[in-house]
């Protein structure tokens, strides 16, 4: 960092005035050589409350102690400005000024390397975590029903926007694709609770209030105003600076830190609620950016509309799916499950590793390749269908997207299927594969020894009609590259929401 005076302190960088002045939209920030000096201003909004000194005394001296647990050496106190005239003194915390040449938003903007530095902040984070505070209040946060009335505020408050700064109709689909996610996830919410993730956390992790110095990280600037915003999820809190370097144009970045992060914190949170935390940080963003402009800002217009993409993308994107990929035997129906849970990260529930599973537990009992004889008996089938629907429902309340590999040729099981469906409140897809019988059975006919089907040439002939039978599911050919096909049912699938 060069050279440093005689207190110890780095000088500001030739780059640097020697003075400058930042204005955020709930406070001011006066550089002066190597220290900054931060006030707020006299406001009240619809999520915080300066408008007195004594408030904002309060807000200052909170603010220091938050923020030196992560930053110690850059939180130096709180002073006071007085005024000849006598009234109340006007707090003002003290800092210590940091080179913008290491900020992270800067070092991303300029196109420097920054994946040794979002390293360093993982590991500083992971290691937070697991000595921030906990307890029941802050463990109250993290419920369905908490998460689901900070999303609504939010919501509310960016309401105030409509047709100014956020489209309705935008602000409606985002609000109803969370409301989805919500709703059939309470285990979820549940689990995270029960693994002690919800902690009193940062609440504000922006790249541009990270500087990546030489002896490590600082983090500044959280969410001081108000603990249950701050009492958040872990990955929530990751999930803001992920979230902040989209904005930044760094989707590889982004990904590349919530990685590192899930690594160092042993946190193997569903992608699901990754994004679902990602859309609901975009959002928050997006409100303060309807701030700035309600304050005379109008450039921040641009920002809300990019934060809002980035919002409805995840949404999208995390949007909790099942599918129901069926067919006779040999039409290759496994191979397309597998494919798509590649492309997509879903979880395969296959009704013959379940039958096998079920077989080796004596749950049920049986000769094989036969059909509806033995193993396959309306009972024994009706049991399967039954555990592989349980494993399914276990896995969408708990973020998972499911493909369901299975026959599927009683319409019976289909409608169970979308019971699942609807009382986890998943988007349902139903795909049928067909090829010509000839090559169903030659490809049943070459199977290797000890595959997990007990499927024969003969039933796979037997079984081929009932494929008509299906009228609901959309066609896969499967007579084709399977790749070609597994990109067909990509599309659906990510066209569902």
């Amino acid at each position: 960092m060069g050279q440093t005076d005689r207190s110890g302190r780095p000088p500001p960088t030739p780059a640097e005035p020697y003075a400058a002045v930042r204005e955020t939209h709930t406070g001011l920030v006066v550089l002066a050589g190597d220290l900054a000096f931060k006030c707020k201003k006299p406001i009240r909004t619809d999520f915080l409350d300066f408008s007195t000194p004594e408030l904002r005394e309060q807000a200052c001296q909170r603010e220091l102690k938050l923020n030196r647990r992560l930053a110690p050496a850059s939180y130096l106190g709180v002073a006071h400005l007085t005024m000849p005239c006598g009234d109340a003194a006007e707090p003002v915390l003290v800092m210590r000024r940091r080179p913008d040449a290491f900020r992270l938003a800067s070092m991303v903007r300029r196109g420097q390397p920054v994946t040794d530095a979002l390293l360093a902040i993982a590991e500083v984070l992971a290691r937070f975590y697991e000595t921030a505070g906990r307890g029941r209040a802050v463990a109250g946060e993290g419920t369905v029903d908490a998460v689901n009335a900070r999303w609504k505020a939010n919501i509310a408050e960016l309401q105030q926007f409509a047709d100014t700064v956020v489209e309705p109709q935008r602000l409606d689909t985002a609000d109803h694709l969370a409301a989805q996610f919500l709703a059939g996830r309470a285990p979820l919410f549940a689990g995270r609770i029960a693994e002690g993730r919800i902690v009193d956390g940062h609440g504000d992790l922006l790249a541009d209030d990270i500087f990546c110095l030489p002896d490590g990280p600082e983090i500044l600037d959280c969410l001081e105003f108000d603990d249950h915003l701050r009492y958040v999820d872990m990955i929530d809190d990751a999930a803001f600076l992920a979230m902040d370097l989209e904005f930044l144009g760094c989707n590889d970045l982004a990904k590349f830190f919530l990685d590192q992060y899930s690594r160092l914190a042993a946190d193997r949170a569903p992608q699901s609620l990754t994004d679902f935390y990602i859309a609901y940080r975009a959002l928050v963003r997006a409100k303060v950016d309807g701030v700035r402009v309600s304050q005379g800002h109008p450039d921040a217009n641009a920002d809300a509309l990019r934060h809002i993409n980035i919002a409805l993308q995840h949404l999208h994107a995390g949007a909790v799916r099942l599918a129901i990929v069926g067919g006779g035997p040999g039409t290759g129906k496994s191979t397309l499950a597998q494919g798509l849970a590649q492309q997509v990260g879903a979880y395969v529930v296959a009704t013959d590793e379940v039958r096998r599973d079920m077989q080796s537990s004596g749950a049920i009992s049986g000769g094989t390749r036969m059909l509806d004889a033995g193993l396959y008996t309306e009972e024994n089938v009706g049991a399967v269908y039954a555990e592989v629907l349980r494993r399914a429902a276990l896995h969408l309340a708990n973020g998972r997207s499911v493909i369901l590999d299975g026959t599927w040729r009683d319409s019976r099981r289909r409608s169970q299927a979308r019971q699942v469906a609807a009382e986890t409140h998943s988007a349902i897809l139903e795909l049928r594969c067909e090829t010509p019988v000839r090559t169903a059975a030659r490809r049943v006919g070459a199977r290797k020894a000890g595959s997990v089907s007990d499927a024969t040439p003969e039933i796979a002939c037997a079984l081929a009609d009932d494929a008509q039978r299906w009228p609901e599911a959309h066609r896969i050919d499967t007579n084709r590259a399977p790749s070609e096909a597994v990109r067909t049912a990509e599309d659906l699938w990510r066209g569902l929401c």
